[in-house]
């Protein structure tokens, strides 16, 4: 399969097309190290200036989207040691996080002194979701360019669930442990508003309610929400605009004991499901979803091209394949 010879994007990804030189139109449209610099200083100014406008006016500063894995690990260090904010962590257990996860959420919340959530949605409901998604298109095509339709449901339902706490609690801030392969520089940093997300809920909502009926209002926000105009709060990925460096990160979150879970893939360091995931997208697509965010980390020069290679082309575990299709009951 011809592959760019800059980063790692595959002749079969939508809307690719290759130069003389085997070089994809997504690197020909890259402006270069300096000029991601200089949009990086500026996103983090811009997070500074926020700080000092919009936290220390109640309980809580940041509400953390918390899985567990490395990032979102890394991002809650930093917002509590780096930039001294009041967060409380929310998980999402969509059934299918790992024990050794599990334990890394646990210990994390107790050394940074963090207040935590954890939201579990009945797992029947999650099931058809996720049953249907390895055999539906439930989203628009443009979606499946960056995840699975499996992790589109469940990251749908994790911003969903993460926006109305943070509208209940008055929390100014909603935090995100995307890579900077996951969040766009430009959109790292946004503010919410009432007309914007009742249209982006819609587009996830309808097609999960078709699924599984009105059991799943309780993790979307109904007509009241919606009235809290100015409490909608911004949108943070601080690790878009912050210096990254996996081995650093992982060093850095091992001393406050996180351990590297042993039972997911190379993508994962929190999720059983996304062996499973990534499986059906490969095979129904041709090509793997993760490729788009690792392509662009290799763009951008925070992961080398073999590495990434090496991440893309590992094989699932097929004992947990075949044991997220039991408990599925695919």
């Amino acid at each position: 399969m011809l592959l760019c010879s800059r980063c790692i994007l595959p002749e079969t990804f939508p809307g690719i097309k290759f130069d003389r030189k085997g070089v994809c139109n997504f690197c020909g449209s890259f402006k270069g190290q300096s000029d991601l610099e200089q949009q990086k200083r500026e996103y983090k100014q811009k997070f500074g200036d926020l700080l000092t406008v919009l936290t220390g006016k109640g309980r809580y500063d940041a509400l953390m989207a918390y899985s567990g894995g490395k990032d979102s690990t890394y991002t809650l260090y930093i917002l509590k040691a780096k930039y001294k904010l009041n967060v409380l962590a929310v998980t999402f257990d969509n059934g299918f996080i790992s024990s050794r996860a599990f334990t890394n959420i646990q210990q994390i919340v107790e050394r940074l002194d963090i207040d935590h959530i954890i939201y579990k949605p009945r797992f029947d409901i999650l099931k058809k979701i996720f049953v249907a998604g390895s055999k539906e298109v439930l989203f628009s095509r443009k979606t499946l360019d960056r995840a699975s339709t499996i992790c589109t449901s469940c990251i749908g339902l994790v911003k969903s669930i993460a926006l109305r706490t943070a509208l209940e609690k008055q929390i100014p801030f909603i935090a995100f442990g995307w890579s900077p392969g996951q969040a766009p520089i430009n959109s790292c940093i946004f503010k919410n508003n009432a007309f914007m997300i009742k249209a982006m809920q819609e587009a996830i909502k309808r097609p999960l309610q078709k699924i599984a009926g009105d059991d799943i209002a309780p993790y979307f926000l109904e007509e009241e929400h919606f009235k809290m105009t100015d409490r909608f709060p911004t949108n943070i990925s601080p690790l878009a605009f912050l210096k990254y460096d996996e081995s650093k990160i992982i060093k850095k979150i091992q001393e406050l004991g996180w351990v590297p879970p042993h039972d997911t893939d190379a993508n994962s360091t929190n999720c059983l499901l996304n062996s499973f995931a990534n499986k059906v997208h490969k095979e129904k697509y041709h090509y793997h979803p993760y490729v788009f965010e690792i392509a662009k980390m290799v763009r951008e020069g925070v992961l080398d091209r073999e590495e990434a290679l090496e991440k893309i082309n590992r094989p699932e575990d097929e004992q947990l394949v075949k044991s997220v299709k039991k408990r599925l009951g695919c």
